[in-house]
């Protein structure tokens, strides 16, 4: 699978490769969010010619040091893909999850095949629906399971 890695002003974002990726399982202490980080590997093993739309992408300053990361939640028929995002809480509030967000989501709407880029956020999630926002989402109107849906076309 091909490496993608995207430059921003202040950061780095790019597919983890597989060892990392099992590293980032291994060190998870939160039970949820190391359940979906195992599908996400198991996304990319079962999709090697896709991976990139299933795999944890990194997200580091210019310095190396990891601010977060993100992940496509698979490639879609419909042409729509879904993007998740979290930035560690020392880095929160930065800008880093706006920053992120825009880089993957020009570049996902750049590949062939895709229509839109969906999100999901908490109702009371504020924070994420304002990175949404810059981003260029708008509600969907639809609640998923976690609460209101946004879209970027």
């Amino acid at each position: 699978m091909n490496r993608i890695a995207l430059e921003t002003k202040r950061l780095r974002l790019y597919v983890a490769s597989q060892v990392e990726m099992e590293q980032i399982i291994e060190r998870q202490t939160d039970e949820e969010l190391r359940k979906a980080y195992q599908e996400m590997l198991d996304g990319y093993l079962a999709h090697p010619e896709r991976g990139e739309w299933y795999a944890i992408w990194m997200v580091t300053r210019h310095d190396g040091v990891q601010v977060g990361d993100l992940s496509f939640k698979g490639f879609n028929e419909d042409g729509s893909v879904e993007i998740g995002y979290g930035i560690i809480d020392e880095f929160q509030g930065q800008g880093y999850a706006t920053e992120a967000v825009k880089a993957a989501v020009n570049w996902a709407l750049k590949q062939a095949g895709v229509l839109r880029v969906e999100a999901e956020t908490e109702p009371d999630n504020k924070a994420s629906q304002r990175v949404l926002a810059k981003c260029g989402f708008v509600p969907s109107g639809i609640m998923g399971e976690e609460g209101p849906r946004y879209v970027r076309r």
